[in-house]
């Protein structure tokens, strides 16, 4: 297991990023058609193909998900992957003619200090299939991929990831790009909200603070971040086998794992989102009680994972926010 969504049989992450832009895009491939579907709980989403994955639409598989920084510019990255899976024979049979299935969902990160004057040429098409090309079991973490423009309230956002296996021996994963209007910590601590569920200090090992931080402190910082300049988008992919209907209520409950990690989140200028995809491989034995498990596991791996995306973050030039790497005089 490396801690990856990629620990999940069959799947590949790639990550492609301007470090001019301060943008990027992150694609997840499975190594065939998978089911998915998705729950938007944020008051601000933008997204691409993401009805066909409601449970009473016909489409029944996908080719990839995509997440991608640039605002509604950066849905064009769905493009570039779609493109780049077309060359490859893949997508959905209609006759001689395949159509790959490519939803997408997008962050905002115009005003991270990146330049974005871009002209005519849409950079985020190429990104995707740069991202594409890239995609293997292991990716970097933090200022990568469709993190690397991302922002909190207090830090840096980024590209986090994270696994654990179910009692079955099913696993489940998440990848999700944190650019949240609130915070991952907790006030003016280093501690992260998702202490209770971190495994193996994976992101500082810091634990719960002696005393929390006061609503007032922390009230503070969500309302200092700049408005409609946020998104959580993420996904979990499991192996165990969950029909479209099933995934939905995992989208569901791994948004528990937001609220965990984020405060506050899913707020009117937030589009988080959750995708959740299944490769089947793993048949279920005992329906309900395993799909509850898994959705309890998920929003604590969603969690852990966004947790990890902030302190995974690295500095760079014209950033506009600080790392949590290096505040707090040192700390890990």
């Amino acid at each position: 297991m490396r801690n990856l969504i990629t620990d999940v049989p069959g799947l590949k992450v790639g990550n492609a990023q301007d470090d001019r832009l301060k943008s990027g895009v992150t694609v997840l491939v499975p190594d065939e058609a998978a089911t998915a579907s998705v729950s938007i709980l944020g008051g601000a989403p933008g997204t691409r193909d993401t009805t066909l994955l409601e449970p009473e639409y016909t489409a029944g598989q996908i080719d990839a998900l995509v997440l991608s920084g640039g605002s509604a510019f950066g849905l064009d990255a769905a493009s570039g992957v779609q493109a780049g899976l077309a060359a490859m024979g893949r997508g959905f049979a209609i006759g001689p003619a395949r159509v790959p299935l490519v939803p997408a969902a997008i962050l905002f990160d115009l005003l991270n200090g990146g330049d974005k004057d871009w002209g005519e040429t849409n950079p985020y098409a190429a990104l995707g299939r740069e991202a594409l090309a890239s995609a293997g079991e292991t990716f970097a973490l933090g200022t990568s991929g469709a993190g690397t423009g991302a922002t909190t309230a207090t830090f840096k956002g980024g590209l986090g990831s994270a696994s654990a296996r179910l009692a079955n021996g099913a696993v489940i994963g998440a990848l999700v790009a944190v650019n949240a209007l609130g915070s991952a910590t907790m006030g003016d601590t280093p501690h992260f909200w998702a202490a209770p569920f971190e495994r193996d200090g994976e992101f500082g090992g810091l634990g719960l603070p002696s005393e929390a931080p006061g609503a007032d402190a922390i009230r503070t910082k969500f309302n200092a971040a700049r408005p409609g300049a946020n998104t959580t988008i993420g996904i979990v992919a499991t192996d165990l086998a969950l029909d479209k209907a099933a995934l939905k209520r995992l989208a569901i409950m791994t948004h528990d794992g937001y609220a965990r990690a984020l405060w506050p989140s899913h707020t009117a200028l937030d589009g988080d989102l959750v995708f959740a995809l299944s490769t089947g491989r793993v048949p279920l034995r005992e329906e309900m009680a395993e799909t509850i498990e898994a959705g309890a596991l998920a929003a604590a791996v969603m969690s852990r994972a966004i947790a990890r995306a902030v302190h995974a973050a690295t500095p760079a030039p014209g950033d506009t926010l600080p790392v949590w790497s290096q505040s707090f005089g040192g700390r890990p």
